[in-house]
């Protein structure tokens, strides 16, 4: 992903200089002569050809909405494996491409929303977690329940989950619905299993955020992170707010839910 956004940036500008210098310097001294020697260049027609769309692409990409595919089951029941979704690259404010510095300030995470991540551990990759702690948050996770600033999160069971295609693996665990402070939400747990993993209480430091998969006991989020339990503002990419299509495998020839594209993301 960083090399796709390292050669996008490149080749705007790369393709924008060539046309700019080329209309600038060259191009009226061709039209004086009219010789049929003194033709367009080939990288200046390419170039005068791609660099709108390269540059309307960088500027969608970088500061309006990024696509991106879900990898893995860690935030199961919510988002799916093969779901595309649009991460909104303003909610948080506007960052540059390839080094991410915000240069304009629009906002904060809240908790309970989902957000992708350069992981401190492997800022190479984007990530998706839910938010569950603010900085000055006290988080605890004790057997199957989460808490917040000392309070137990409160849980309504829905039933067993039946999981499809690569998810079927979490057949058989408990949906429920959690009470998460500010926003109410799926999750799965395993609930009859003895000594869950990922227990233990932290203190959110200032500018840092806790994140959690839905998936409880199938996620490599805040708990487990050695380095550091906690994700710096600094490596925000964006909101996640929409799944625009389901489908696994080339062509999707693995499987392709349409009722799942226009999902709002909560």
């Amino acid at each position: 992903m960083k090399w796709f956004e390292i050669g996008l940036v490149v080749l705007t500008f790369a393709t924008g200089i060539i046309w700019l210098v080329d209309r600038l310097f060259f191009a009226k001294r061709r039209a004086a002569s009219g010789g049929l020697l003194d033709e367009e260049p080939v990288v200046v027609d390419y170039s005068r050809a791609f660099f709108p769309v390269l540059a309307v692409v960088l500027v969608l990409r970088s500061f309006i909405a990024e696509p991106y595919k879900i990898p893995s089951s860690s935030m199961m029941p919510n988002l799916l494996i093969g779901d595309f979704i649009l991460v909104n690259k303003f909610a948080y404010g506007l960052r540059l491409p390839i080094n991410n510095h915000k240069f304009l300030s629009l906002g904060e995470p809240a908790r309970g929303e989902v957000v992708v991540f350069k992981p401190p551990q492997d800022p190479d990759q984007n990530w998706i977690k839910r938010v569950v702690g603010l900085p000055g948050d006290r988080i605890g996770f004790h057997g199957d329940t989460l808490y917040v600033n000392g309070e137990a999160v409160k849980y309504d069971p829905i039933g067993e989950y039946v999981g499809t295609g690569r998810g079927a693996e979490m057949t058989g665990a408990t949906l429920l619905t959690e009470h998460l402070p500010g926003r109410d939400h799926q999750v799965l747990e395993w609930i009859d299993r003895a000594n869950p993993a990922g227990q233990g209480e932290w203190t959110v430091p200032a500018g840092q955020y806790f994140v959690m998969g839905d998936n409880r006991d199938n996620s490599e989020d805040s708990r487990f992170w050695t380095q550091t339990h906690f994700l710096p503002e600094e490596n925000l990419r964006g909101k996640a707010f929409l799944i625009w299509l389901n489908c696994e495998g080339w062509f999707c020839k693995g499987s392709f839910d349409p009722s799942r594209i226009g999902t709002s993301i909560k």
